[in-house]
């Protein structure tokens, strides 16, 4: 809806995420894989002895999880794809008057002031 200096108009709805809470995600999903991390690498080593295959496992997982949470972390701001577009067309006034034939045409031009003439 423009206003009377014909500026757009945008919805909230649409506004990205602030810069700090933007931050504060990435650090609490950053956190959390090198806490998966941790307990993957205390895994593979209590069960070593025990399950060879599984303390592998743990531990492949306990090397990929750095790079994986590294990339996850520094990957930047978010879109949000799903979100109706941001920009509030303005909304079409209606045309008032004849309805288009010759006869309201005609009725209008001779209610007008002079004639019809400006």
């Amino acid at each position: 809806m423009p206003k009377r200096g014909g500026t757009e108009v945008f919805r909230i709805t649409g506004a990205r995420q602030g810069l700090a809470d933007d931050v504060r995600g990435r650090q609490r999903r950053y956190i959390i894989s090198m806490s998966v991390r941790t307990l993957s690498v205390i895994a593979a080593a209590v069960l070593w002895n025990v399950e060879r295959h599984v303390a592998i496992v743990a531990l492949a997982l306990g090397i990929l999880l750095p790079y994986i949470a590294v990339v996850i972390a520094n990957a930047g701001r978010e879109s949000a794809p799903s979100l109706p577009s941001t920009f509030v067309p303005a909304p079409v006034r209606p045309v008032l008057g004849a309805a288009g034939t010759a006869e309201a045409a005609e009725d209008a031009r001779a209610e007008a002031p002079y004639g019809g003439r400006n």
